[in-house]
């Protein structure tokens, strides 16, 4: 029943739009089902044509699996979509999966909204490149992260390779038997790892991975799988922020955040709190102090009346200092700093946002 409905969702949308028009061959020759069952749970994503692009190397006989190679098990510095070595799809056809992505979520979540069907987030691998980072090779899988929310919003980003989800897999078996037994994982191949065929059928699996996940309330709001989303983005423009990279940083810092907000749950004690910090900091590195002041408005609201947190007082600060800058009243927050200095809850003048950004360890 559930692939019926299914069926006739994807028919819909084909229909709908110029998605149909835009799908390659291979987006046709490996439908979603080639890794994972359809009927596996009742929270599988519909697979929106059109969008996938990806490359792949030439067969090689001698291929082993990524997971094998020498090399580190951990994402590369960057978002692994740039350099020479990387092998990636021709621009004007990402732009236009890009464009159509959004279309078509977007008229996803219009017809499903007065459906009894929960609305999740949805997912959707729109390259998956090849990269050689010697002596290892992988493929980088790039995934849009969508949810309800303003049509003109674009989708959130996250790049990952296999390692990462199968670390994912195993870290939630551990954890959850009984959830995660129903739920499938593409299997791991000795041979033929960056064939056109296993890139498009793993893309499939991984979409529907993450979306039978989401499904799951107890998975849902698993720690680990809340780490997988946003803590390498953290990592990276921590790293950014910290060596003066700021407008690289800020697209990760904004990234993360659009991530924390469509999970609708807590990623981690203070990391939205990092979070704002970095947009905030970035910000006023970037000469708009608007925004920075924003940002640590949001924070303070966030963060109440927690005494003796460690980033009250130097998000006070950054207001009092911000607001000051563009003539805007800065009385209430002034008087908040001045009442914690007196009560000796923190030094004077306190740390910086940027201090205490260098200082924070993300794990």
């Amino acid at each position: 029943m559930a692939s019926r409905l299914l069926h006739r969702l994807r028919h819909a949308l084909a229909s709908d739009g110029p998605g149909e028009a835009a799908a390659g061959p291979e987006a046709e020759q490996f439908p979603e089902s080639s890794e994972l069952e359809d009927d596996d749970a009742e929270g599988l994503s519909s697979r929106l044509s059109g969008t996938l692009s990806f490359t792949s190397a030439e067969d090689d006989p001698d291929e082993e699996d990524e997971e094998d190679e020498a090399g580190p098990d951990s994402l590369p510095s960057g978002d692994g979509t740039s350099g020479e070595d990387a092998e990636r799809s021709p621009p004007p056809d990402g732009q236009r999966g890009s464009q159509l992505l959004a279309r078509q979520l977007q008229d996803f979540w219009k017809k499903s909204r007065n459906t009894l069907v929960p609305q999740r987030l949805l997912f959707e691998v729109t390259s998956a490149n090849v990269v050689k980072d010697p002596p290892s090779k992988y493929v980088l899988y790039t995934l849009a992260v969508m949810g309800p929310g303003p049509p003109d919003r674009q989708p959130a980003q996250i790049s990952r390779r296999y390692s990462d989800f199968e670390r994912l897999h195993r870290n939630l078996q551990r954890q959850f038997r009984g959830p995660m037994a129903a739920i499938s994982f593409p299997r791991k191949r000795l041979r033929r790892n960056f064939t056109a065929e296993t890139i498009a059928r793993r893309s499939r699996a991984f979409e529907q991975f993450l979306s039978h996940l989401q499904a799951v309330p107890e998975l849902r709001h698993a720690p680990d799988l809340q780490d997988f989303f946003v803590l390498p983005e953290l990592r990276r423009a921590q790293s950014l922020t910290c060596t003066g990279l700021y407008r690289e940083a800020l697209a990760l810092w904004a990234n993360a955040w659009q991530l924390q907000t469509q999970l609708g749950t807590p990623s981690g004690p203070d990391r939205p709190l990092v979070t704002l910090a970095g947009l905030a900091v970035c910000h006023q590195e970037l000469e708009d102090p608007g925004e920075a002041r924003a940002c640590s408005e949001k924070a303070l609201q966030l963060l109440g009346d927690k005494r003796p947190h460690p980033f009250l007082a130097p998000f006070l600060e950054a207001h009092v200092r911000l607001s000051w800058r563009l003539g805007l009243d800065k009385r209430q927050t002034e008087a908040q700093l001045q009442s914690l200095q007196e009560a000796g809850l923190t030094p004077t003048p306190p740390p910086s946002l940027k201090e205490l950004l260098i200082k924070e360890v993300l794990d």
